[in-house]
């Protein structure tokens, strides 16, 4: 089954997140375990380019009425998107036990 190649673009946020959630996990943990959460994020973002339309919806954008944005995991991290013509827009990268409408409302809302 071969489908359409996606182009993945992270924004701003989203690489600050990554750097953030490295650095957390290297300081409190180790670093081989920063090492490992990082390959997985980075091969769960990646995944989107071939099958980007299989992520849900978050559910605090869907009762706001916004269904543009989709979300995919790796353990208590959540992968917030957007699919546009033959780009994904990765705009958060963020464990999901944070406050996460603030987060989504800011970030992707501009509020």
């Amino acid at each position: 089954m071969g489908g359409r190649k996606y182009e993945i673009l992270l924004t701003e946020g989203a690489e600050k997140d990554l750097e953030s959630i490295y650095g957390y996990i290297a300081e409190f943990d180790c670093k081989a375990n920063a090492d490992h959460v990082l390959d997985r994020l980075l091969e769960v973002v990646e995944s989107l380019s071939t099958f980007p339309e299989r992520g849900a919806c978050p559910k605090e954008l869907m009762v706001l009425g916004i269904r543009e944005y989709r979300q995919v995991s790796f353990k208590p991290y959540r992968v917030i998107y957007r699919v546009t013509a033959q780009k994904v827009y990765v705009y958060a990268i963020a464990d999901s036990r944070r406050d996460m409408p603030s987060l989504l409302v800011r970030r992707l809302l501009g509020a």
